[in-house]
This record gives structure tokens, C-alpha cells and sequence, in this order.
């Protein structure tokens, strides 16, 4: 058994992915839960079983899988029974599984691309707060359990052509923020980071809705004058999921190069 153990959504690339090779470092057992295969109404390809294939090769046995859906909870009942069978327990969920459209205004934009962006960036984190708080509530207190999501700098600002993500990454933030509040005292933590743009294949996609010709266009929005790197955005989460983090709860925590700054 490892001293700590986390289950990561959305974990075969990316800043999931990253997450993963960043708590695997600091000595966790990891469950990775990705779909590994595309959905309906989006424009571009998620993570493929070659993805997770290359994340677990890296990790060995400190790191187990299972393939499915975020919004269903069968799959993250079975994700979070892994943890506690193979690993003795769980005490750090990161909520990373998200998906973007855009490309239109927020009055073209249809029920349906609402309905999606809000099903997997906001029912997902709810299914998954479902399924992983009792077992973060079956460890002895005191407890020191974490619960992260992945939301976006875009769930606290404005964007044109962003409409149904922008405001499912708002809805995420808060249900984060309700979620500390139940928590309460009982020891286990809610907060959720806020990306900026980070060099990832969700970056390639939105940089489609705005017909850039380069996802490096994007950091003229951030003080720090640079894309992010995925590692960043999952060192910040590495903190959150330590003990060490403890005073920090309901929290929305930019980690987006200065791009909710100004």
C-alpha cells in the first residue's frame, strides 16, 4: 500500500497526464479514468488508448486504469472500488476530465453544445464527487483528503466565442465552492485551479474557434508573455493534493501566467 492515493479524471494527457507523472513523483498510487475515445458534437479527437498506454508504461504499478465515461457512475464507483482494493484507500480526487466548443456567438451557439460542455464540465465533477467523497470520508480522521477540480481561467472572465464553456467552467467553480462547504470541518478540502493557456491539444482546438494560425498567438493574454506548460499547472495541483495545503479550501487558484490579472 502507498501512503497516499489519489484518482485522477482525464488522466491520459495533458495536464491530466502531467498530474499523474507529478503525484506518481512525489510517492502516490494513481487511478487514471479516461473515456480513451472521441465524443460526439466536439471538433477534435480526445485521448486514445496509445495515450494512457504511454502514461501507465512510465509508471508501472503505482499506477492502474479504467476506461470510461466521467458522467457515468458505475465507472467511478468502479475507478474509486480500484483505488481502495489495489491501493488501501483514496485521499486525493483531481477532477480533470473537460472538453471545449466554440467558435460562436453565445446566441448561435446551440442547446445541444451547451448541454454538452455542462454534462462533462460540470456533471462530471458532480459524478465524480458522487462516487470518490465517501471513500475520501472512509479514512480516519484526522482526514486529509483533496478534492481538485480542473476548471479554467475562462470560469472567471469574460470570452467571445466561449460561451458554453465559459459558462459550464463558471458552473464547475461553483459547485467546488458548495462542495467546501459541505466538507466543512470534517478535514477533506475543495478547491479547483483555473489554467491559462497551456500547451495542450485542447489549446490546438480553441485556437480553431478563433481561426489562429498558432496556439502561440494565445500568450499575448498572459503577463508572463509564454504559453504554459502542462507541468506547471500540475505542480500547483501537486500542493493542493498534499497535506500541506491544508488551510486552503473553496478556493479558486489561477495558475494562468497572469491572465486573470489584470
Amino acid at each position: 500500500m502507498t501512503e497516499r492515493v489519489a484518482l485522477v479524471t482525464g488522466g491520459a494527457r495533458g495536464i491530466g497526464a502531467a498530474t499523474v507523472d507529478a503525484l506518481v513523483s512525489a510517492g502516490y498510487g494513481v487511478v487514471i479514468v479516461d473515456r480513451c475515445s472521441d465524443l460526439d458534437g466536439l471538433s477534435y479527437s480526445l485521448a486514445t488508448d496509445a495515450d494512457l498506454d504511454a502514461v501507465l508504461a512510465r509508471h508501472g504499478d503505482a499506477v492502474r486504469a479504467v476506461k470510461g465515461d466521467v458522467r457515468d457512475l458505475p465507472t467511478m464507483t468502479e475507478a474509486v472500488a480500484l483505488a481502495e482494493s489495489v491501493f488501501g484507500g483514496l485521499d486525493v480526487v483531481v477532477a480533470g476530465a473537460g472538453v471545449a466548443t466554440g467558435g460562436r456567438r453565445a446566441w448561435e451557439t446551440s442547446t445541444e453544445e451547451v448541454d454538452l460542455n455542462l454534462s462533462v464540465n460540470l456533471n462530471g465533477i458532480h459524478v465524480t464527487a458522487q462516487a470518490a467523497v465517501p471513500a475520501l470520508l472512509r479514512r480516519g480522521a484526522p482526514r486529509s483528503g483533496r478534492f481538485i477540480a480542473i476548471a479554467s481561467a475562462a470560469g472567471v472572465m469574460a470570452n467571445d466565442l466561449l460561451a458554453a464553456y465559459g459558462a459550464s467552467k463558471h458552473a464547475a467553480a461553483g459547485y467546488i465552492r458548495g462542495l467546501a462547504a459541505d466538507l466543512g470541518a470534517t478535514g477533506i478540502t475543495a478547491n479547483a485551479v483555473l489554467p491559462g493557456s497551456t500547451r495542450t491539444a485542447l489549446l490546438e482546438a480553441c485556437a480553431a474557434f478563433y481561426d489562429l494560425d498558432s496556439v502561440e498567438e494565445f500568450a499575448v493574454h498572459h503577463l508572463n508573455g509564454r504559453l504554459l506548460e502542462p507541468a506547471e499547472v500540475a505542480a500547483a495541483i501537486c500542493f493542493l493534493a498534499s497535506t500541506e495545503s491544508s488551510a486552503i479550501t473553496g478556493a479558486l487558484i489561477p495558475v494562468d501566467g497572469g491572465m486573470t490579472a489584470g
